[in-house]
């Protein structure tokens, strides 16, 4: 009959991979090889698979030689005794998250990897680490909790991710975390610039195109990878509002998706934000790509260093302002909207907040008492001296 052979054990996986299984010490296995599935890599494909059975039959298949990427190779020593370091593991890990981890989130898992987690523990046997391990080396550091979290969950990850591939029996770090008791602290990181302050910043700017950048910033409170990001395609002049639907940080070459689903959102331009924007129009509409440039390369910003070095710095420096991190500008403006009675809810959609809770925890102290005259109605009807004075109140 007519048709396509069918072949056992190989099939195409995905436009750039063929996926082939085997049964390897009463184990079922699945591996994939980076070939597109032609006919003749499929049929390529059929005669690795056949070696490797016979490999299997002869007993001299070596999974780790056969698939030295393969995260599955740690199931099979082939040596008696042999134990697989950490730092094999964690090195494949690492890398096999490159195709599922944003630019930005896996820059950040390979610097806690290749900087912290393998020098702390590559020398464990895999299935060797444990808490006590964990908490010994947390014990000696000198960082922050959060930093220390941030290196925990990494780790709890990969080895989360080693226990669902049957490589160990436990994930020591499951369901715990540890933390240094410190003292509270004295304040939040919030630290808006005045009025005073801020013309002074633009005064001072070295260049229109900084001016230009910071007075956006400033009336639309959008993070800096998403200020890196925006195209003049993103503003809609009808509507007034701007676009937000990718972000660009330092470590990745394209833009990317915002931070989290509520970042992509629409954010009203207020008559500074259309401003700057006006302004900044002769810099770069006629491109009709990105809307803030270095104006020492013309072209797009690669990250928020090169803002704050070249830009920054010497604009807060000229001006006299005591520093503080560009990031203040967002905070800056929830302070301004928060302080003028706009909406908590309004003020939050426009910051790509995913709930209320992160506007009351952070920026309460610049809200506007909403019922100044909370309170009253009880002690008018139960406080004898505030019914004399107010005896109108009282009788209602």
């Amino acid at each position: 009959m007519g048709g396509e052979r069918k072949r056992t054990g190989v099939r195409a996986a995905t436009e750039s991979s063929i996926s082939i299984d085997f049964t390897y010490n009463g184990i079922r296995c699945k591996e994939r090889l980076k070939l597109k599935p032609t006919a003749a890599n499929l049929k390529r494909a059929e005669q690795h698979r056949a070696a490797i059975l016979h490999a299997i039959e002869r007993g001299t298949f070596d999974y780790a030689v056969t698939f030295p990427d393969s995260p599955r190779r740690f199931k099979f020593i082939a040596k008696p005794g042999a134990q697989y370091l950490l730092s094999e593991y964690l090195e494949t890990w690492v890398e096999g998250h490159c195709k599922h981890l944003k630019a930005s989130s896996l820059d950040d898992y390979k610097k806690i990897v290749y900087n912290t987690l393998i020098p702390a523990f590559g020398e464990y046997a895999l299935p060797d680490l444990r808490r006590p391990h964990v908490r010994e080396w947390c014990d000696l550091q000198t960082a922050g909790n959060k930093r220390l979290a941030n290196v925990q969950s990494v780790l709890r990850k990969a080895l989360q991710d080693a226990l669902d591939d049957d490589l160990i029996e436990s994930n020591p770090l499951f369901g715990w975390t540890y933390s240094k008791k410190a003292p509270p602290k004295r304040s939040d990181d919030i630290d808006p610039f005045s009025v005073e302050e801020r013309e002074a910043i633009l005064r001072s700017c070295r260049d229109p195109q900084h001016k230009n950048l910071f007075q956006f910033a400033f009336w639309t409170g959008l993070r800096t990878s998403e200020l890196v990001g925006l195209e003049w395609g993103d503003i809609d002049w009808i509507r007034g509002i701007v676009r937000i639907e990718r972000a660009l940080t330092q470590a990745s070459d394209e833009p990317e998706d915002p931070k989290t689903v509520r970042s992509a959102r629409d954010v009203k331009l207020l008559p500074a934000a259309i401003d700057a924007l006006k302004a900044q129009k002769q810099h770069s509409f006629i491109a009709g790509s990105s809307v803030f440039l270095n104006p020492r390369t013309k072209e797009r910003w690669s990250g928020d260093q090169p803002i704050r070095h070249g830009a920054w710095v010497p604009a807060l420096r000229l001006a006299g302002v005591r520093y503080r991190w560009p990031y203040q500008t967002r905070h800056t403006y929830a302070s301004m909207m928060l302080s003028a009675g706009e909406p908590p809810i309004w003020v939050a959609q426009q910051m790509g907040h995913s709930d209320l809770a992160m506007i009351f925890r952070r920026y309460a102290r610049w809200m506007p008492d909403v019922a100044p005259d909370a309170g009253m109605k009880a002690a008018e009807l139960f406080d004898k001296k505030v019914a004399e004075k107010w005896p109108k109140h009282a009788q209602k």
